[in-house]
């Protein structure tokens, strides 16, 4: 090893790192940021190859930015809120039957507006609906937490992570049900089944019914409408073939723009309480990752996925459960990135690669540093009053994420 490659190495894990842990209470954009600038200062990485790979990430930014700005529209018009309130008082006061509904709202909300939405909005909706209803609140914040990374393989665009494996080529929405939509339900229903047993102490008995709710606005109706449109939207654009950013990107600066002009409000409004730092975020994880790959990281691993493969079943098997784990080490947006470039140099069979998919979405269910979306649901609840520390969640997270992703896996194995 050459001390330029000893240095590359360092200051990718050095800002992986940074990125995870947050040193300073810095965002974790800058720690990517950071890294992506030394690599170049240093000359590490040519100005063109960090250009290119930033380049790469086309497809990610706008989806990000379509969904980011459908989901602070959702919220601004009170949307999640009278969602939340209306499972509050469909539980007809059964605290297990309102675990249950926020656990299928978290389904719906993952599927058809990302992980990160259920993250972000939904969160802090259901830890308020849970004050109003008197009920344990953690069990159900749990419950978002892990639903946010169960659910999101059932579509396409139920995860930014799924636009990264691919490069931004989604396979035909047919052969993307034909692939998870079984795996999909396996985790899904494992991973409620583990954590209501979990949980079971703690939803028990009952809790208040028929709490206010205040009634949806017509800003808020359009808003609705606009998540129906995008949805339907999406999956056309997956079953054509196209690429999913930029029909997202439209549609939510579309319905942003249809609900500032019907409630006479400024669109900047929501501009303004956008997460924009995640757009630097990735873009700094791609600039890491063509490091690795130009440091013959990539190679090396592209390597070892070609030999798992020459069996594709059990090399499906071995590369979701290792790329699980690892995802948790170095979060499954850099960790997703890896397995994307190492794809692309080995062309493994078609169930390896679903493997992947099904490891870099579930494994982060494992510790809050798996993905981006569980430390956003742990700023989330951070400002509710609640805190989960890492060993805590690791105790839920190894006996919930280990059984739902063996079922996941064999799920996909089993069809061939």
């Amino acid at each position: 090893m050459t001390l330029a490659t000893g240095l590359a190495w360092g200051i990718c894990a050095a800002s992986t790192a940074g990125v995870i842990t947050r040193p300073f209470r810095w965002p974790e954009a800058i720690w990517a940021t950071l890294g992506a600038g030394l690599l170049l200062v240093l000359g590490l990485l040519p100005l063109q190859a960090a250009l290119a790979a930033v380049g790469k990430g086309a497809d990610v930014y706008l989806f990000l930015i379509g969904m980011m700005l459908l989901s602070e529209t959702c919220r601004q018009r009170g949307l999640f809120d009278w969602v939340a309130a209306t499972a509050v008082n469909h539980a007809n006061g059964s605290r297990a039957r309102l675990f249950l509904l926020v656990y299928a709202t978290g389904v719906v909300t993952t599927t058809f507006l990302s992980n990160d939405a259920t993250a972000v909005v939904l969160t802090p909706a259901v830890y308020a609906a849970a004050r109003k209803a008197k009920a344990e609140p953690l069990p159900l914040l749990f419950a978002c937490a892990l639903i946010a990374n169960a659910a999101s393989f059932v579509l396409p665009i139920s995860n930014p992570a799924n636009l990264v494996l691919y490069g931004g080529h989604m396979p035909p929405l047919g052969q993307w049900f034909g692939s998870f939509a079984l795996p999909s339900i396996a985790a899904i229903v494992v991973t409620f089944l583990v954590l209501r047993q979990v949980e079971r102490t703690r939803i028990v008995g009952e809790c208040l019914s028929g709490v206010e709710r205040t009634p949806l606005t017509t800003g808020g109706k359009i808003a609705l409408g606009g998540i129906i449109a995008t949805a339907i939207a999406l999956l056309a654009a997956s079953a054509f073939d196209i690429q999913l950013g930029l029909p997202t990107c439209i549609a939510g600066v579309a319905t942003t723009l249809v609900v500032a002009m019907y409630t006479r409000t400024s669109p900047l409004a929501v501009a303004r309480d956008v997460s924009w730092s995640v757009l630097p975020l990735v873009a700094g994880l791609f600039v890491l990752v063509e490091a690795l790959d130009h440091t013959g990281v990539i190679r090396q691993v592209a390597q070892m996925l070609r030999d798992v493969a020459a069996d594709p079943t059990r090399g499906a098997l071995t590369a979701g459960t290792v790329l699980a784990f690892g995802s948790n080490l170095i979060n499954n947006l850099p960790a997703g990135l890896i397995a994307s470039s190492a794809v692309a140099q080995a062309h493994p069979p078609r169930m390896v690669i679903d493997a992947l998919l099904i490891g870099v979405d579930l494994g982060p269910n494992l510790s809050i540093t798996g993905s981006l979306a569980t430390i956003l649901w742990l700023q989330a609840i951070r400002r509710e009053g609640e805190d989960v520390g890492f060993w805590r969640f690791l105790k839920v997270g190894a006996i919930t994420m280990i059984p739902a992703l063996a079922a996941a896996l064999l799920a996909r194995v089993a069809l061939g």
